[in-house]
């Protein structure tokens, strides 16, 4: 056994090891890479419930330690994101959260109340990701989009004269 094998928590830790930047967590990587153009990826406060059987990933260390804006920058930087929503009672409750995650979403997000988002979220929710993020309603479903489409509309263009509609 080597000195790192103790460590392994995936079979491609080595991988993940040698990475020089951006998210190290092995588990989110696997999320964020695997997930498909519009998958939905649920960034959690700590005190979320996930639905049974979902795909969980928990980050939360302590009580603000890692905060939903350190989550959502770190994601941002790694993932294509298409469309984000939040709840409505994100910015009544917590305005100095919500403004901060705004402020590293790189999507102008819709809003839906909580509850109605929530329940969406355990039909359509690729993977849910828990911060120790610990405000109310500081959550905020990530849609994936693809790092191609516009070359792909300008394909799409040329061939046929016309944007897709």
């Amino acid at each position: 056994m080597s000195n790192t094998e103790h460590l392994c928590i995936s079979p491609n830790v080595r991988y993940w090891l040698m990475k020089k930047h951006g998210i190290l967590h092995p588990e989110l990587l696997d999320v964020i890479a695997s997930a498909g153009h519009g998958d939905v990826i649920v960034l959690t406060d700590a005190g979320l419930r996930v639905p049974k059987g979902a795909r969980r990933i928990d980050l939360g260390l302590s009580c603000g330690v890692p905060s939903i804006v350190d989550v959502v920058s770190a994601v941002r930087d790694e993932l294509v994101i298409e469309a984000a929503t939040v709840a409505t009672e994100f910015n009544a409750w917590n305005p100095e959260v919500y403004a901060a995650t705004m402020a590293v979403l790189p999507v102008e997000p819709d809003e839906r109340p909580h509850q109605d988002l929530m329940d969406d979220m355990a039909q359509r929710a690729y993977a849910y990701v828990k911060t120790g993020e610990c405000s109310a309603y500081a959550s905020v479903a990530l849609v994936c989009g693809v790092n191609y489409l516009e070359e792909a509309i300008d394909l799409y263009t040329e061939i046929h004269g016309e944007p897709p509609s």
